[in-house]
């Protein structure tokens, strides 16, 4: 029986994004982001002082990951740009498909600098997505055919890969090439989660090889070994989790992004943090995201 615990955190943000997706952190500078992917606003936060800068983009934008310090990789519905972190000028640098029904969805960088990054249909269209290896300005269609590809996270060594269609909600696995962070074999079911309730969402790695899933629909950060077995599942005061990240000058905290998406007026005030941005109030064993090997 898997343990459930509280939650005990606290509500780093307030402001109720649409969809709330896509967390990271910069160690460099100690700020957080996060996007509302429907609301087209990059969200930034300086944890030291607790600063808040809210950035509006011209795309549908999930997935943010440093460069160097004066530059990040977004990738969104129209592609992949370069932000200038000075000024946050957009630069066009890459095209996953040629989809324009499609939007990306989640993404995490490989150990090796290497990027996956997801696609799906606007309106989760069925089998409309997929799952891309970025590394430089090379692009690989990893997977086709799937619905609402997510989960992306790799294990320390980057010998391991993670991934879900959370349409399907099995958490698959497969081995990676470390160098190149390409697949090495043919994925196979790590933990089937189709039974609910809620779905496998966004997933991070730990420093130990634990699996950190929020869990959409469920209110809940669920943590899996690398065989397979949930070992336990944190509340947070949202259902719809949607991604978690590691944060903090040792990584060490986790902070919890959630979504209102698709909630009428009386089930926004049934679920009053709907969207809301949290840290989970535990201490964990976490790892800092590697930079996109431009």
């Amino acid at each position: 029986m898997t343990e459930t615990h509280s939650f005990t955190g606290r509500v780093l943000c307030e402001t109720a994004c649409q969809l709330g997706e896509g967390p990271t952190y910069d160690p460099a500078t100690g700020k957080a982001f996060w996007f509302d992917i429907k609301g087209q606003k990059l969200h930034e936060l300086h944890l030291p002082t607790m600063t808040k800068a809210v950035h509006d983009l011209p795309f549908l934008g999930s997935v943010l990951a440093v460069i160097d310090a004066e530059r990040q990789l977004i990738v969104s519905d129209r592609g992949l740009f370069i932000r200038k972190v000075a000024d946050g000028t957009l630069s066009p640098f890459l095209t996953l498909e040629d989809k324009p029904q499609n939007r990306s969805n989640d993404g995490r960088v490989h150990p090796c600098g290497a990027l996956w990054a997801s696609t799906m249909g606007r309106n989760a269209e069925k089998h409309a997505g997929a799952i891309y290896h970025v590394a430089g300005d090379r692009v690989t269609k990893l997977y086709s055919n799937l619905t609402i590809p997510n989960s992306i996270c790799f294990s320390p060594d980057g010998s391991i890969g993670y991934f879900t269609d959370t349409d399907v909600d099995h958490l698959m696995r497969v081995a990676l090439d470390p160098k190149t962070g390409l697949p090495a074999g043919e994925p196979e079911v790590l933990c089937d989660e189709s039974g609910g309730p809620g779905d496998v969402d966004g997933s991070v790695c730990d420093a130990d090889g634990l699996i950190w899933n929020a869990r959409w629909g469920a209110n809940a950060v669920e943590v899996y070994r690398p065989d397979g077995t949930k070992i336990a599942r944190y509340l947070v005061p949202a259902s719809q989790s949607s991604c978690p990240a590691f944060i903090g000058e040792k990584a060490d905290r986790l902070l919890v992004t959630s979504a209102w998406q698709d909630m009428d007026a009386a089930g926004r005030r049934a679920d009053p943090h709907a969207g809301q941005t949290f840290e989970l109030g535990i201490a964990v064993k976490g790892r800092f995201e590697s930079a996109f090997a431009l």
